[in-house]
């Protein structure tokens, strides 16, 4: 998200036209079903990254709305939200790791942030299950639970 963040345009060339270019070519190529990897930041935006995986997600809520050209099948467009994906490079796990291995300390930006969480497993079962289910323009969403304070997590990882 700090990339983004620190390069707003190439956030929203990536995000937002990137993805367009990757569903006219999925259109293009006859694919069937087109899954999006969107983020929980979508939802009522107050960032780039955010706004730009939101406007992502309008796009290809656009093009599922279009009616199929030429006799195609058409693509089935779809979009999953994920919350912090626990061990994956975006996630703040590895940061901890990587200051713990290196003595400390630990940096928590507010006592009081709270995050969601899921698994990279739960994360590939959620892009499997909005293909298969999807019929088009939907946003799949998983049910994280309840959200965990960073100080906690850090706090577990120290001891």
């Amino acid at each position: 998200m700090p990339l983004v963040e620190h390069n707003p345009a190439e956030g929203i060339k990536n995000n937002v036209f990137g993805t367009f270019t990757a569903a006219r070519v999925a259109i293009e190529a006859g694919v069937a079903d087109f899954v999006l990897i969107s983020t929980d930041k979508a939802v009522r935006p107050t960032n780039i990254m955010g706004a730009s995986k939101r406007m992502a997600e309008l796009v290809l809520q656009a093009l599922a709305a279009q009616p199929p050209v030429d006799g195609d099948s058409g693509t089935c467009f779809s979009m999953v939200r994920f919350g912090n994906v626990l061990g994956s490079s975006g996630s703040v796990v590895p940061l901890f790791r990587r200051q713990l291995a290196e003595g400390g300390p630990l940096t928590v930006t507010h006592a009081e942030v709270t995050r969601y969480f899921m698994t990279i497993p739960e994360a590939a079962q959620l892009v499997l299950q909005a293909g298969a289910m999807a019929r088009g323009g939907e946003v799949f969403v998983l049910d994280m639970g309840e959200p965990v304070k960073i100080v906690d997590l850090a706090r577990r990882m120290v001891e």
